[in-house]
């Protein structure tokens, strides 16, 4: 069953500690931009399809980066893209990436952590692919 946008940013918010739901769809916004610049070929528009509505476009209308990210880098880049400190974007990253870890099927999900240099599994809550 399909998580709704409402969920997804309820899940969020509650796993950043925010205060309101805007914080959450800031955060969910900021991280997913990001890390569909980094994403590509079929894993990222079959990861945008599993996302709630309003969740895919963010994934999908970003430009394909020049470089790959290590995960230090990749909360630079959310931190810069969204004009925050390193501890909001670290923040961001860890209530989004465990969120939309749950949305994805565990095939799709280790398709992705493929594409992305190591260490990055640990941003979505999970373990390094073997």
């Amino acid at each position: 069953m399909e998580m709704s946008l409402d969920t997804f940013i309820t899940q969020v918010t509650a796993r950043a500690r925010y205060d309101r739901p805007q914080e959450g769809a800031r955060a969910v916004r900021n991280v997913l931009e990001v890390l569909g610049a980094h994403l590509v070929g079929a894993d990222r528009t079959d990861l945008a399809a599993l996302l709630p509505a309003g969740c895919g476009p963010l994934l999908t209308a970003a430009e394909p980066a020049g470089e790959a990210l290590s995960p230090a880098s990749f909360v630079r880049a959310v931190a810069d893209h969204s004009n925050e400190d390193v501890a909001e974007a670290r923040r961001e990253i860890d209530a989004v990436l465990p969120t939309l870890a749950e949305a994805a099927d565990h095939a799709l999900l280790r398709r992705l952590l493929t594409q992305l240099p190591p260490g990055h599994a640990g941003l979505f809550g999970r373990t390094d692919p073997g």
